[in-house]
């Protein structure tokens, strides 16, 4: 334990950000202005105090220095926090007796003014400074862990993940809704873009799960809840017989780790009314087609064979009516329904109707180079103006026609039809938001699961334990989707490895002789981190769900939670310190 009776020794350190801090603020001037301030042992500059020998030399100084305090002023803390605490660890010192100031996004990135800006970030560096020497030296605590895993979803992100985990020697538990394995893929024929059987896929993964001695397989089952914490999850999962409800069976199901790859639904093409799914016969859907090439025949809904084909790209994509986003697989997908189709129907006459082309993809440029060569005819309209489709006359030579303003010539164009495919794109499935409720994580707006950050934990939730992977995150391809299953998968790999897990020492803390039992805090908590101890009729924390986001000790009519970490000396002494900053510069 550190002595409190001796005045800290506080080394204070300004990054440049190569030129994102140091462009608009004066790291020299801020890096004066802490020397001068109480308790400040010595500030110095670097230009990326992040990188290695930043690192480095922050680890020389407290051990050259003795230093027990630390403050660096970069950017946000979301970003590096963690990478100068392990700095500290490296050196001896506990990890929590560190504070960062934001001087990035809080300074250089919102203020052109570089006195103002450097000023402001005089007073986020005098902040830190004075609330880190009320910081104390927390030590983190370990759990240990159950190895088993639950992955709810048999698609192939399901398949994908349950194998790699299997395959390591774990057992896992494999839920699905339905009664078969192999999710939307099952109804897929061909993969774009190198045609590969979407069968023969599949058929290898069912195969490998069924067979697999460390995978259970729970077929037309739900899980209904999930319990308890990271490593120490406890899951029930309940069969049902077809669509009955009654004579279900419920097991229970202790596991460490959870995997959510729940997949997506199709558009419902019938809202957009003006196509005429529903009411016209030929007009299809992606998976409708999918269906005839899986049955060897693609025709007509009267047996004929087509002699015009119209592909509609962005069915439900890509519109301010129904949804923005893009939904990726699309654009490709239409391009190897033409092969298919001229494959079939070598004299038909395919037209590709489309807003933009994305062929983003390994291979998909080629793709689409070989499709325009096959004489398909490509026509793009905008997004706001789509085709019209109508019924063509009794003497004419195709059932329907379609009435474009082709963006690139700047004409309308009339296409003949006998077959028109409505490329539908991708949905949250029906049941999200039971899922996100069930295993305590986020959607957004549009029903998919929201990750615990897009670019660094694409795969992981702000419920430690819980990871999600594939269409059930967003709209994605096949080899996105399975490099998604795969890195979940390894997360816990990894954690599992360990045994046990660490959690980290930023939780509340309930004083049961202040508490007065009133269950605020439990109805608040967005973690579900707090229950309700009915004999002692007291609330207390759960550290390892925990995240230390602050909401209970506010919301404590009785003052009875302590924030550790943030306790109110802290916050008051950072407050405190910007104001003095602030009359300061006055």
């Amino acid at each position: 334990m550190a002595d409190k009776n001796k005045s800290p020794k506080i080394g204070v350190y300004i990054c440049w950000c190569g030129t994102n801090i140091a462009k608009v603020v004066d790291v020299e001037a801020v890096a004066r202005y802490a020397s001068s301030l109480p308790n400040v042992a010595l500030a110095k500059t670097y230009k990326y105090m992040c990188s290695n020998p930043g690192q480095e030399m922050i680890i020389q100084d407290i051990r050259q220095f003795k230093l027990d305090r630390v403050v660096v002023a970069a950017c946000s803390p979301n970003m590096h926090e963690r990478t100068f605490r392990n700095a500290l660890r490296s050196a001896g010192l506990n990890q929590y007796l560190f504070e960062m100031a934001n001087i990035r996004e809080q300074c250089s990135w919102v203020h052109n003014d570089s006195v103002e800006a450097t000023e402001k970030a005089k007073g986020l560096v005098h902040a830190a400074v004075c609330r880190v020497e009320l910081h104390e030296p927390l030590e983190s605590m370990s759990v240990n862990m159950t190895p088993d895993v639950l992955v709810i979803g048999g698609g192939i992100a399901g398949m994908t993940a349950a194998l790699e985990l299997a395959d390591a020697g774990y057992h896992v538990h494999l839920v699905e809704k339905n009664n078969q394995l192999g999710g939307n893929l099952l109804r897929i024929d061909l993969t774009a873009p190198y045609l590969y059987s979407a069968r023969d896929l599949l058929t290898e993964r069912v195969t490998r799960v069924r067979d697999h001695k460390q995978i259970h397989v729970y077929l037309d089952s739900k899980v209904t809840e999930l319990s308890g914490y990271i490593g120490n999850f406890s899951a029930t999962i309940k069969h049902f017989n077809g669509k009955s409800v009654t004579d279900d069976k419920t097991v229970k199901v202790d596991i460490g780790n959870v995997i959510v790859c729940t997949g997506y639904k199709e558009f419902d093409a019938s809202r957009i009314v003006h196509y005429g799914y529903g009411k016209l016969p030929n007009v299809i859907t992606s998976f409708e087609l999918e269906k005839m090439i899986r049955s060897g025949r693609i025709e007509t809904k009267e047996g004929k064979a087509p002699k015009y084909v119209a592909i509609i790209h962005c069915v439900g994509s890509r519109s301010k009516e129904f949804h923005t986003y893009c939904s990726r697989v699309c654009c490709m997908t239409a391009l190897k329904y033409a092969h298919e189709i001229k494959s079939a129907h070598p004299s038909c006459y395919i037209s590709d109707i489309y807003i933009d082309m994305h062929a983003f993809g390994k291979g998909h440029e080629e793709f689409y180079r070989r499709s325009s060569e096959a004489k398909t005819l490509f026509l793009m309209y905008e997004k706001n103006d789509k085709p019209v489709i109508h019924k063509a006359s009794p003497n004419d030579d195709c059932e329907m026609f379609l009435e474009v303003n082709e963006k690139l010539s700047g004409e309308q164009i009339e296409i003949p039809a006998d077959l028109v495919v409505l490329m539908v794109g991708m949905e949250a499935c029906d049941d999200a938001h039971e899922i996100a409720r069930i295993v305590n994580i986020s959607h957004d707006k549009d029903g998919w699961f929201i990750e615990s950050h897009p670019k660094l934990e694409p795969v992981a939730t702000t419920t430690d334990g819980v990871f999600i992977a594939g269409t059930c995150v967003a709209p994605k391809d096949i080899p996105d989707t399975v490099a998604q299953a795969r890195a979940a998968a390894a997360r816990i790999l990894a954690r599992i490895a360990k045994g046990k897990i660490e959690v980290d020492a930023l939780y509340s803390e309930v004083n049961e002789d202040l508490c007065s039992g009133c269950r605020f805090c439990n109805q608040l908590c967005p973690f579900s981190a707090i229950e309700f101890d009915e004999e002692k009729k007291r609330s207390h924390v759960i550290s390892a769900l925990c995240k230390g986001c602050g909401v209970c000790v506010a919301a404590c009519p009785s003052s009875a939670i302590k924030g550790r970490h943030f306790t109110d000396q802290q916050i008051l002494a950072q407050v405190d310190a910007l104001f003095n900053t602030v009359e300061e510069v006055k």
